[in-house]
């Protein structure tokens, strides 16, 4: 019989036209165990982590109710510290509204009594206020007056009669001022028919001094009112001219040996035409002396004037100094007089006094010797011892006549 041997390689299985080997069926089979073996590996690693899943799971679980358990709690902690909050914050809102409440009531207060006094200080400001307007309105009535009467001094001095007018009040009245009634005159007669505006009479029989308060104006007016340098030089030598004229006139006229003063006053009626006649034409101020004419301002004229009077007051004086003298020799007399009989009252006093003191004496003797009457007792009928009084009362009745009497005669 013949023996076959089998290889690993040889075929024994025809599988779909394919031939399968031992050594493929066996290696098929180690790969079905090991598959076998991996599923129960898996199998029971499946049961072991279902086994720990639970466990897990019971274990998470607890965490779960331990930590639920701890949010409950923490929750109602949360509560209760956010009811003590809203508490806090509830009362701190009551006192924040209270203190706003205050604050605002302050505020409120204090607005309202700055306000009363903003209030007051804006009345008070606006009374100043009207005040001031008041007086503001006073003044421009005031600056309408003097402009109607600047007004009024334009026409005037624009006419050469009451220019001559304005000139003579304005002198008169400074003259009527500084000397008494009797000492000046005004438009009085010379010798020679002229008529100056005023005569003042000098003390001591001197001749009068003569003011003339007429003046040329309608020259400088021109002076004022030129346009060019031409106009302004012809004016000039115009005012000039007439100035020279004028002086001419018054040492003619007004200037008499025996009855006037060898010099005349011409009187400017304003300070400002003097001082420009001073320093622009100093010619005319020369000749002036010259034909001794003294031109005076009104400053001027009352400082002359002042002068007068001085010397009136002085002649015054040494006219009725025999009088002073009479009135002081008669008031010596009297005081001579005087003093003999202050003298004779001293004396008389003096001897008074002396009296007095004597009396004194006599009434302080009196006065101690009814002290001492006094003091004694005196039997009464009824048994009763009685001090009598009646020589005390006589002492003081009499002491008093004394005092009396000295009193009187003092």
């Amino acid at each position: 019989m013949q023996q076959t041997s089998l290889h690993l390689d040889t075929p024994i299985l025809d599988l779909f036209g394919l031939p399968v080997s031992l050594g493929v069926l066996a290696a098929f089979g180690v790969v079905l165990l090991v598959f076998a073996a991996a599923a129960a590996l898996l199998a029971m690693r499946r049961r072991r982590t279902a086994a720990d899943l639970a466990e897990l799971l019971a274990v998470q679980s607890q965490a779960a109710e331990a930590r639920l358990a701890e949010i409950v709690r923490t929750q109602a902690e949360m509560q209760g510290r956010m009811a003590s909050m809203a508490e806090i914050f509830g009362t701190r809102q009551a006192e924040l509204n209270k203190a706003i409440g205050e604050r605002l009531d302050g505020m409120s207060h204090r607005l309202g009594n700055s306000m009363s006094e903003q209030t007051k200080a804006t009345h008070e400001n606006l009374r100043r206020l009207q005040e001031r307007l008041a007086v503001i309105d006073t003044a421009q009535n005031n600056i309408q007056s003097l402009a109607k009467d600047v007004v009024g001094l334009q026409a005037i001095l624009s006419n050469k009669q009451t220019r001559g007018a304005f000139g003579q009040s304005r002198m008169e009245t400074i003259v009527a001022d500084g000397l008494p009634i009797g000492a000046y005159e005004f438009q009085a007669t010379l010798s020679d028919g002229s008529r100056p505006d005023c005569l003042v009479r000098m003390p001591n029989g001197q001749p009068s001094l003569v003011v003339d308060a007429k003046f040329p104006l309608e020259a400088y007016n021109a002076i004022r009112d030129a346009g060019s340098p031409e106009a302004a030089k012809l004016a000039a030598q115009t005012f000039r001219r007439d100035l020279e004229v004028h002086i001419a006139d018054i040492a003619r006229k007004y200037l008499i040996k025996g009855e006037t003063q060898d010099i005349a006053f011409m009187f400017v009626p304003s300070e400002s035409i003097f001082a420009e006649i001073h320093e622009n034409f100093e010619s005319v101020v020369q000749k002036a002396h010259k034909a001794r004419v003294v031109i005076v301002s009104p400053s001027l004229l009352m400082l002359s004037i002042q002068v007068i009077q001085a010397v009136l007051k002085d002649q015054r004086m040494r006219e009725q100094a025999h009088l002073i003298q009479g009135e002081v020799v008669r008031l010596m007399e009297d005081l001579g007089r005087l003093d003999d009989r202050t003298r004779k009252l001293q004396s008389h006093f003096l001897a008074a006094q002396k009296d007095v003191e004597l009396i004194i004496t006599s009434s302080d003797k009196l006065a101690k010797r009814g002290a001492k009457i006094e003091a004694m007792e005196f039997e009464v009928p009824g048994g009763g011892v009685e001090a009598t009084d009646a020589a005390p009362r006589a002492v003081e009745s009499r002491t008093g006549l004394l005092k009396l009497r000295v009193v009187d005669e003092d």
